[in-house]
């Protein structure tokens, strides 16, 4: 397969996992799928799991993997960047990528590793946010937080969807740095160099 080729096949495999990420950053400002949350409490508190304001999902793996698959879609087309040049270029684009997709990673990881904040008995915070906290593999330990409603779950399926797509952006955006030092050396294969 030609440089252009894989470039165009990597950008079209980034725009779905930039929106997901998108979506599931949005998703988790609202837990127990009511708004209510996003707001402070009357005394202070935190009802909102802070790893979500980091916005991983909105900022790194969206808009800095989106961007860079964009550019790195026009080296797969016939046109402007479709040559060694718009290849070396893409190196630079695919790092921003692989930038963003360590955000996302990084936040959804310790989103997941804290857990979420939640109300234990009326007293509002994070419960599961204790060296040797087990509560991923425990379910019996979620009925802790009664409300937001199965806010656990909720956190912990999106976190874990942000952290895949993280993952994946990751190594796609890292493929392309390869594909494209391969593509400003040897060429595209569109004829136009």
């Amino acid at each position: 397969m030609c440089t252009g080729k894989c470039a165009k096949c990597i950008a079209v495999s980034l725009y779905p996992l930039a929106l997901t990420s998108i979506i599931c950053n949005i998703i988790l400002f609202f837990p127990g799928w009511d708004t209510k949350y996003v707001s402070n409490d009357a005394d202070g508190k935190e009802r909102l799991t802070p790893e979500v304001k980091f916005m991983g999902g909105v900022i790194g793996g969206g808009i800095m993997v989106l961007i860079p698959a964009i550019h790195i879609h026009l080296t797969g087309k016939a046109g402007c960047c479709a040559n060694r040049c718009g290849m070396f270029l893409s190196i630079g684009f695919a790092a921003l990528g692989v930038l963003g997709a360590i955000w996302n990673m990084s936040a959804a990881a310790l989103g997941l590793s804290k857990g979420p904040v939640c109300s234990v008995l009326g007293v509002w915070g994070r419960p599961f946010d204790v060296e040797d906290s087990d509560y991923l593999t425990n379910k019996d330990l979620w009925k802790l937080c009664t409300e937001p409603e199965n806010v656990v779950e909720f956190n912990i399926a999106l976190f874990a969807v942000l952290l895949a797509c993280a993952a994946l952006e990751l190594a796609l955006c890292g493929f392309q740095m390869i594909n494209g030092l391969f593509g400003c050396i040897c060429g595209t294969c569109n004829g136009k160099e």
